[in-house]
């Protein structure tokens, strides 16, 4: 049975990397994902979780739980990547339809990842402003009073000195990124690894650290701690369900597998290192834990060490920008508009808008920012869940080549779109988020990418196999493909 009637249109940039042009090996994927680890952000969310009473080994033992469960989900949702060196823009199309996947598309590629660049460009833009503060102290009195739109002349220089940098890689491409990754890797190291020491010397030796007691946690713990484990996995929703836009450039299924298990597992547990030691021994040393590794640069002596340890940290929000952000937008856009745009074009058209929403003014109001990403969480866990159902469960890793990249065959499903997946993320996305509106569901809300991804899995699962919200010419196409 022939399913290709009519070819979709689509961007090169889209087409199965080739075998010989994958060339990412074990140690490029070690390295991939440590800026989305040490970065400002991630070190606050670990204060909070002192914040709510645990206790030193109750927050390591959380941040290595979190680790060990990424680390299979981003394997297993690399898998179809590596296999068949497909984009995460197109893998979508398996389980949503052609056109059904660009509501989830959406989600991830253009609305998630655009709001997050403007917000990690901003982020980077801070440290920046450090940076050359400390190397030129006027220029932090540049300007004057003088601002637009609410940010100053150093902060608007910084910002958009920044912008370029993450503007750079768009057109030096993923071969660029993998050199940089492995300058990166070093100086992570080096410098988180010394403010870790620095804070254990503050404290006066490791001991009391370990024996730090924390307040107390209010409320079941175990749900606290699961719910510490899953804010972990939920800021990295987004990266979960396109890790395939990476594993598609894996010389081997091996690489990828190896190379992101070891690196997340390693690189988290030097992080539950270093946070837990900056955090707890600054507390103790200083009366008031410091949670933004900023503060902590502020504390050294040597001008040199500042500008090593302000570089990497503008250094790992651009790794988390361009891997998290710029890669996954480019691709989604330029599959909505594939007669228009490619990878590059549709890459820098995201870093357009990431400025154009004026991250530093969403920013003054920490309340909407965090209701949108915990609304985009919810439901990218859904995504995931249904991802890896329709993938291990319904297709038992065995995709349709032709059919993909094609109108007519089994991923038109009805009309192009397939209802069960889209049902599926729906139920699942609100039963995720409903706590935050029904108080005696709030523990559901606080393990919401557990709720999302696990109930989204079953759900479709169940949809699929018993062909509910089906139309009978999407049944007549699954029975003659049993048949073939």
């Amino acid at each position: 049975m022939d399913y290709t009637k009519q070819k979709l249109e689509f961007s090169k940039d889209l087409l199965p990397t080739k075998p010989e042009e994958r060339e990412w090996k074990v140690g490029n994927y070690f390295s991939i994902w440590m800026g989305s680890v040490h970065n400002i952000p991630t070190y606050v969310t670990i204060g909070g979780f002192f914040a709510l009473g645990l206790s030193v080994w109750q927050v390591f033992w959380a941040i290595v739980t979190a680790s060990i469960i990424l680390a299979i989900f981003m394997v297993l949702n690399g898998h179809a990547g590596a296999k068949y060196g497909i984009p995460f823009s197109i893998l979508l199309r398996t389980s949503y339809g052609v056109k059904g996947a660009l509501l989830p598309g959406i989600l991830r590629g253009c609305i998630a990842a655009i709001m997050w660049f403007g917000f990690q460009t901003y982020a980077g833009s801070i440290a920046f402003t450090v940076l050359i503060g400390k190397l030129w102290p006027g220029y932090l009195e540049l300007g004057g009073g003088w601002n637009l739109f609410g940010l100053n002349l150093p902060g608007l220089i910084s910002f958009g000195l920044f912008w370029g940098l993450n503007v750079l890689f768009i057109y030096g491409g993923i071969s660029a990124l993998g050199k940089f990754l492995k300058v990166l890797s070093p100086l992570v190291y080096l410098v988180f690894g010394g403010m870790a020491i620095w804070a254990i010397n503050m404290a006066g030796g490791i001991t009391p650290i370990l024996q730090y007691t924390p307040k107390g946690i209010e409320g079941n713990s175990i749900i606290i701690f699961l719910g510490c484990v899953s804010v972990i996995l939920a800021t990295w929703a987004s990266p979960i369900v396109n890790v395939s836009d990476f594993t598609r450039e894996a010389r081997s299924q091996s690489d990828q597998a190896k190379g992101q298990i070891l690196g997340l597992i390693f690189t988290y547990l030097l992080f539950a290192f270093t946070s837990i030691s900056l955090i707890v021994g600054s507390e103790i040393a200083l009366g008031t834990p410091i949670w933004n590794v900023l503060d902590v640069i502020e504390q050294f002596d040597s001008k040199f060490v500042i500008a090593i340890s302000v570089l990497t940290i503008c250094l790992t929000s651009l790794s988390v920008n361009i891997t998290g952000n710029i890669i996954p937008a480019g691709y989604q856009l330029s599959a909505l508009f594939p007669k228009k745009l490619t990878f590059k074009t549709g890459a820098l058209v995201a870093a357009v808008l990431g400025v154009m929403i004026m991250p530093w003014k969403l920013m003054e109001n920490p309340t909407s920012i965090f209701i949108f990403l915990n609304i985009i969480g919810g439901l990218l866990g859904p995504v995931s869940g249904v991802m890896l159902a329709h993938y291990y469960v319904i297709e038992k890793k065995e995709l349709n080549m032709k059919a993909l990249y094609s109108i007519g065959g089994q991923y038109t499903y009805n009309n192009g779109f397939h209802i069960p997946a889209i049902v599926a993320t729906i139920i699942a996305g609100a039963f995720s988020l409903i706590g935050q509106f029904v108080h005696t569901l709030k523990p559901v809300y606080e393990l919401s990418f557990f709720s999302g991804t696990i109930l989204a899995f079953i759900v479709y699962i169940v949809l699929v196999k018993n062909r509910l919200f089906v139309s009978k010419k999407e049944q007549e196409q699954q029975d003659l493909l049993k048949e073939a």
